[in-house]
């Protein structure tokens, strides 16, 4: 991801099918935004990634590598418009980045327990289900429970795809 990608990121960001399943559901403003991207992308534990297709921009990916060496932490979303399947698409490609050229032993990811599609999707790459953090986010109304998951590199199957993302 460079400064270039900085307003289409937003746009996806705060679009209202996006923020409902983040844990800051607020509309982030464009110095917020900003301030994220300036501080994000001079600290190496982050990797920020745009997901292309056909060299047009389709998702967003941030892996961030923790204190245990060779685990990281990953969150991502696609393009409102995007067509179906292609959240499976940066899936694949995140992962490979991940585990092939970022030399990772483990991906963790979280979804609230009310986004069946992120839990579903996670299930689906091959992640196990780690553990249940219940009442664990409070979104200013409701308390809701995470539901944790990891994917170890010996796990990864990766299928072919055309898809790559970049940094």
């Amino acid at each position: 991801m460079t400064a270039d990608d900085l307003d289409v990121v937003l746009a996806w960001r705060n679009h209202p099918d996006i923020r409902r399943f983040m844990y800051t559901r607020h509309e982030i403003k464009l110095e917020e935004h900003h301030a994220w991207f300036k501080r994000a992308s001079v600290d190496s534990s982050k990797h920020l990634l745009i997901f292309q297709i056909d060299g047009a921009a389709q998702g967003f990916v941030n892996i961030t590598e923790l204190g245990v060496p060779g685990v990281a932490d990953w969150g991502f979303y696609i393009a409102p418009e995007a067509e179906k399947g292609t959240g499976r698409e940066l899936g694949k490609a995140a992962l490979d980045y991940a585990f092939k050229i970022l030399h990772l032993h483990k991906i963790c990811g979280q979804a609230l327990v009310y986004n069946e599609r992120s839990i579903k999707f996670h299930l689906g790459m091959g992640f196990q289900q780690e553990g249940v953090l219940r009442d664990q986010h409070y979104d200013g109304e409701n308390y809701h429970s995470v539901i944790c998951f990891g994917l170890l590199s010996a796990e990864w199957q990766p299928e072919e795809s055309q898809s790559y993302a970049k940094s």
